[in-house]
């Protein structure tokens, strides 16, 4: 059966953070090419309708993760912390993969950008999974440490944050349009990009939670994939809406 290498994990999370720097640098001033951001650039040839593409985007982080799961003999059921923090992870991924995909309006995706999502949601169900269910080791006491506790109450905070500010943007839509439009409510009140705010925050907490190098790699992957299109998406509303709040920020309140 498969068992622990320390090596594989610091050389995947260690990866993780390269990728993160490359993502950074790519999109900090060109927009990733789907959504608002595409018309303006070269439009991919290949396109599935939005709830296709995110279902099967998102199912890797799922399964993977699942299937570690159910390879390892016997079974990881304890401590306590260490399977509530794969239940975190899946319950994200669960929600994305399941729920998330049948509500959104999205324009159709690009099959080129679909292909390196679910690249890298292999990657990391894998190192995050192989992490928590064959490496990780928590004291049994650990979902009463301080960085359990408040990491899981950033990683619930988080979390709301998102699917209330999904909700939001679905609803600035009808059935069937495409139109763009100002967000309004929650989080869009002070910032542009409050669904990616909630995100970053989501994973954050999950990296204290689990206090792990492959969590904080993956957190810091988060910040610098999607900042740099809170920020693009920032622009594009004052760009393009004469009437848009100046007083919103791309990400964080009163700050950026």
């Amino acid at each position: 059966s498969m068992q622990c290498f320390p090596g594989l994990v610091l050389a995947l999370s260690s990866l993780l953070g390269a990728l993160a720097l490359l993502q950074l640098s790519l999109h900090l001033r060109v927009p990733s090419r789907y959504g608002k951001h595409e018309e303006r650039l070269c439009r991919p040839r290949g396109r599935l309708p939005a709830r296709c593409a995110w279902f099967l985007q998102e199912l890797p982080s799922f399964l993977v993760p699942a299937l570690l799961l159910a390879l390892r003999s016997p079974p990881r059921l304890e401590p306590l912390g260490c399977r509530l923090l794969c239940c975190l992870f899946c319950w994200h991924y669960f929600y994305r993969t399941f729920i998330y995909p049948f509500f959104t309006r999205g324009r159709p995706f690009p099959l080129q950008l679909l292909f390196f999502g679910i690249l890298f949601c292999i990657y990391n169900g894998f190192l995050q999974g192989y992490y928590l269910i064959y490496c990780a080791e928590y004291p049994n006491d650990w979902c009463t440490d301080i960085r359990f506790t408040s990491g899981l109450l950033l990683f619930l905070l988080g979390m709301g944050i998102n699917i209330h500010s999904d909700l939001l943007l679905r609803q600035l839509r009808k059935p069937g349009e495409v139109i763009y439009k100002i967000p309004q409510g929650g989080l869009f009140t002070y910032v542009s990009g409050a669904n990616y705010l909630g995100e970053i925050v989501e994973w954050f907490g999950f990296a204290i939670a689990t206090w792990s190098l492959p969590a904080f790699a993956f957190a810091f992957f988060t910040l610098c994939c999607i900042g740099p299109r809170a920020y693009h998406h920032h622009r594009y509303y004052l760009k393009t809406f004469t009437d848009y709040p100046k007083s919103r920020k791309a990400l964080i309140p009163f700050v950026f």
